[in-house]
């Protein structure tokens, strides 16, 4: 009988005794929601938005801000959500130039930061840090991919634009590193530039047998329209960033038959890659990018570190997202040692699905590519 009244004392303190509960883990999303390349920063927040909503965990917290692609606008948005809203970690930077006027400073202040797009060089080399981590790519990898295919192509003599900033550098400089034709011209535009009439003129001049882009949101988009308009029929290939969803319908039927590269489509035959394009659909009454999917899987892996860690042990945390222990949209995803993904990059073809202009895989342009930096990280 003395047995069995101190058991069921100590349940009752036991019952009584205040559980232990792992910290709450707040998020600050900086992304560009207003002005050019607004889509872009609106379907990353949709896609991380999306994987939050439906893990239902209250120990996650989002503050979610509009940079307007400004970078000292960025910068005071980041010192605002570390100083004042004491945020865990920082995400949803789309732009690399933004991505370099925050990232460096933020990381070193011991604030995570988990990249659902940019991946400046910069940033995966010598400039790593362990508190930053990149869940979409190098900024070279997808241009690599591309230069890879047009040698598989029969392009000997390509024509290159990109805009002259980070990523504009670093997508040429990855279509060059695997190119091995000749270049019939190389240009860099203006960020945000909206006339390409001279660039036209010069591509046409050229002798090129292919062009080569990268123009992210409205430039590919205006480029694209011009392209088609000055009766062009040089192929035309560049990556996702300038045929993905969004900007397919805005582009219309001359982007049919263009070829691009991308680690992500939405027929990519996994459990959870279905999930997400269904729920993305359902829940916001279109089909998902690239940048979406980006989102998403960002989400996921930090829901992911919160299940097995506590964010108070940082370094466990850092650990818990390394590892990458969750069911990534693209299938297989794993973290190099400068904790940038190893992943496929595949060819797409833009077709046509109903009255829906989208992107079907046809090929891998790179398998289980890990980018050029990532051997001067000593992480």
């Amino acid at each position: 009988m003395k047995n069995k009244l101190i058991t069921s004392l100590l349940g009752a303190a036991l019952c009584l005794a205040p559980q232990v509960q792992a910290d709450a883990v707040k998020v600050g999303m900086i992304t560009t929601l207003s002005g050019g390349g607004s889509g872009l920063g609106v379907d990353v927040r949709d896609g991380f938005m999306l994987a939050i909503n439906n893990a239902n965990n209250a120990d996650l917290e989002v503050v979610i801000e509009d940079d307007g692609r400004k970078p000292a606008l960025a910068v005071q948005i980041a010192d605002k959500m570390i100083q004042k809203d004491k945020v865990d970690i920082l995400t949803g930077i789309i732009w690399s130039n933004l991505a370099m006027a925050v990232v460096p400073s933020s990381v070193n202040q011991g604030v995570l930061y988990l990249s659902p797009n940019a991946g400046p060089s910069a940033l995966a080399g010598k400039g790593c840090h362990k508190n930053y981590f990149n869940v979409a790519w190098q900024n070279d990898n997808l241009h690599e991919a591309m230069g890879n295919y047009a040698n598989g192509a029969d392009h000997n003599n390509s024509f290159i634009l990109a805009p002259n900033y980070p990523a504009g550098k670093d997508a040429l400089t990855g279509y060059k590193r695997f190119y091995t034709g000749s270049l019939a011209g190389e240009l860099y535009t203006k960020l945000g530039q909206t006339d390409y009439a001279a660039e036209i003129a010069q591509i046409r001049a050229s002798g090129a047998d292919s062009v080569y882009f990268f123009l992210p949101g409205g430039m590919g988009i205006s480029f694209m329209k011009q392209y088609t308009q000055a009766g062009m029929t040089t192929p035309v290939m560049g990556p996702a960033f300038s045929f993905d969803q969004g900007i397919l319908q805005a582009v219309g039927k001359s982007a049919l038959g263009v070829r691009n590269s991308s680690q992500w489509n939405k027929d990519l035959d996994n459990a959870a890659n279905k999930t997400f394009v269904a729920d993305f659909e359902s829940a916001y009454g279109r089909l998902p990018s690239l940048y979406a999917s980006q989102g998403y899987d960002t989400a996921n892996l930090i829901l992911s570190a919160m299940q097995t860690t506590d964010i108070s042990d940082k370094d466990a945390f850092r650990a818990a997202l390394k590892s990458a222990q969750f069911d990534s949209v693209r299938g297989n995803f794993r973290f190099g040692n400068n904790q940038h993904p190893i992943q496929d990059i595949y060819v797409r073809e833009v077709v046509m699905q109903g009255d829906v202009l989208t992107n079907k895989i046809i090929g891998v342009g790179l398998k289980d590519h890990q980018d050029a930096y990532a051997v001067d990280c000593a992480l």
